[in-house]
């Protein structure tokens, strides 16, 4: 079965027919406090740059980005997107290997890749490139750095870790650690809400991959936005504190209703056993708010939703339509 991705907002509300303000998402698992305020002003201050090309390898994101994360700013990529990183990144090395569960762009990017178990890295293989993923998209677990460095030291095959909501997690990440046969993929759009700015990088020993790419990867705006993003540490501490909190009540109140079983919640996002988890995602669509549907997932056959964790109007909401559904 093939994974969608979620966080149709604009489709849905255009095929009900109503404005996209009115659709509740949580099925893409963003930032719910929003934006950096420093982000929006930055945007703002960049304007005029639109008129011009932006630097040919995204140099000044790069650097920051490497100081930031201890690496040398050769070993950062800039794209458009974390998607699009991981397919530039899969067609370099070929198909390999996807410890599932995984975002499900992995498996376009490879649509022959063999599956392996994410929970089990006896699983892994011994050759031939591999995709790991930490926090685990879509249950939230988080598999040590100590196993993901040991397992790469014992082999030559390049390993890319996708650590797309790392910054959401208490966690260290393993980006300092990159180099040699391991890379890591962040994304810039998901703990910053710049989605539809479209930003991400990969960090490791990039040199070749980079020269194979055409230039001008990341837009004036969205450079401009992400460097903001980087330096507002209250905006970070402030998220993470909500994320934590909200995430602990948000688990608590669908403990309560029949049949859901919750995994521990580590990003911003609730992985959620249910045998009615079509019933359930179809019964919210109607009521305009969407769920994500993770039944059928690739070499991970569970049936569960994930929800997104979002602002407490928007979590009471949730909550109402799954008693609605699950209780009547």
């Amino acid at each position: 079965m093939a994974v969608t991705h979620g966080g149709n907002i604009f489709s849905v509300a255009a095929q009900a027919g109503v404005a996209w303000q009115q659709v509740l998402d949580f099925s893409a698992s963003i930032n719910p406090l929003g934006p950096s305020p420093a982000a929006r002003e930055a945007i703002l201050s960049a304007v005029d740059r639109i008129a011009h090309y932006p630097e040919r390898t995204s140099l000044q994101l790069r650097e920051r980005l490497a100081a930031e994360w201890g690496v040398r700013p050769e070993q950062v990529m800039a794209g458009n997107g974390a998607t699009e990183l991981l397919f530039d990144w899969c067609r370099y090395f070929g198909t390999g290997t996807i410890a599932s569960p995984a975002f499900g762009e992995f498996h376009r990017a490879w649509p022959e890749a063999r599956l392996c178990s994410l929970a089990n890295p006896d699983s892994w293989p011994a050759e031939g490139p591999v995709v790991l993923t930490r926090p685990a998209n879509p249950t939230g677990t988080l598999i040590g750095i100590e196993v993901v460095l040991r397992y790469a030291r014992e082999r030559t095959a390049p390993v890319l870790v996708d650590e797309s909501f790392i910054d959401f997690c208490e966690a260290e990440s393993l980006t300092s650690r990159t180099g040699g046969n391991l890379f890591v993929l962040r994304s810039l759009t998901k703990f910053w809400a710049l989605p539809g700015l479209r930003i991400g990088a990969l960090a490791g020993d990039v040199e070749a991959l980079a020269r194979m790419r055409p230039p001008w990867p990341v837009n004036a705006l969205a450079e401009a936005a992400a460097l903001a993003s980087i330096e507002d540490r209250v905006h970070a501490a402030q998220t993470r504190a909500f994320v934590r909190a909200e995430s602990g009540w948000l688990a608590g109140q669908l403990e309560q209703l029949p049949g859901l079983r919750v995994w521990v919640p580590v990003a911003n996002y609730l992985f959620v056993e249910t045998p009615r988890a079509a019933d359930l995602t179809a019964f919210a669509a109607a009521r305009r708010v969407l769920l994500r549907d993770c039944s059928g997932w690739p070499g991970f056959a569970l049936s569960a939703i994930r929800v997104a964790v979002r602002r407490r109007w928007e979590n009471e909401i949730l909550i109402r339509i799954c008693r609605e559904c699950l209780c009547n």
